[in-house]
């Protein structure tokens, strides 16, 4: 089960980000579980949707065990610094293809938490909204959460911006798409303008001019890739009360779905 959830190429990758484990002066205590375990059973919660407590006791660690190693690491920036070197193994492949981008995003339901909000599709229950960035193929090489009252096109800024340096192939590091194709979300001048000064050619849908399924033959792969994301169980609904965590749960998803690349 640990091999499958966490084979050995992600392992070796994680190994790299995974900051040492801390020590007792004094000696003692007691025996600290395999990091390999611990994130198998992350892997498992993040996949079933499960919770801490409903963790099966083949993985080793105990729920309250794996759920403080998930806050240490989160803590720790861990997860961020996996996702980022799946995307640079990526893109030494030559797999990532920048030339056709797009944005989009998805509303769930949400029990508690930071950044939720009433959302205006789901009759003002409170949710929150992932919004990402995938590349040609689906990847995802960018994401951010929000409350669900938070207007698609208000995320669009940042989530460009935080696209990390990426590793291509031959040339430099990338981190800005050729072309980014939307629906009418983000058809706004202050889009239009950002877009032209980071020399990115849009590919947005013009409110009562045309329709967003004139798009749909390259924005059908982010569909795609959210229906990926579906496939996570815990991303159904929010549960947790930090922002950071909840964040963490779909950089996790992000990361798997880049690294099945690798392995595929």
């Amino acid at each position: 089960m640990v091999e499958r959830l966490v084979p050995d190429e992600l392992w070796e990758l994680f190994q790299r980000v995974v900051p040492a484990a801390p020590t007792r002066p004094q000696g003692g205590g007691r025996r600290r579980h395999g990091d390999r375990e611990v994130l198998a059973a992350i892997v498992f919660v993040a996949t079933s949707g499960c919770t801490w407590a409903q963790l099966p006791s083949c993985f080793g660690p105990s729920g309250p065990t794996a759920h403080r190693r998930f806050a240490e690491w989160t803590a720790a920036r861990v997860w961020a610094k996996l996702y980022r070197l799946v995307l640079d193994e990526l893109g030494a492949r030559g797999e990532l293809d920048w030339s056709r981008c797009a944005v989009d995003s998805v509303n769930m339901r949400a029990t508690k938490g930071d950044l939720t909000g009433p959302d205006p599709v789901d009759r003002g229950k409170f949710g929150s909204k992932i919004h990402l960035i995938t590349e040609r193929t689906g990847l995802p090489i960018s994401l951010a959460i929000s409350g669900a009252n938070l207007h698609d096109s208000q995320a669009l800024i940042p989530l460009v911006e935080a696209i990390s340096p990426i590793r291509s192939r031959r040339g430099p590091r990338r981190r800005q798409p050729g072309k980014l194709h939307s629906d009418k979300a983000y058809d706004h001048r202050f889009i239009h303008s950002y877009l032209r000064r980071r020399q990115i050619t849009g590919r947005i849908a013009r409110r009562g001019i045309e329709s967003s399924t004139r798009l749909g033959r390259h924005r059908w792969v982010i569909e795609r890739t959210v229906a990926w994301l579906g496939g996570f169980r815990r991303l159904h609904r929010c549960y947790e009360r930090k922002v950071d965590h909840f964040a963490a749960f779909a950089t996790i998803a992000a990361t798997l779905i880049c690294h099945h690349r690798i392995t595929k």
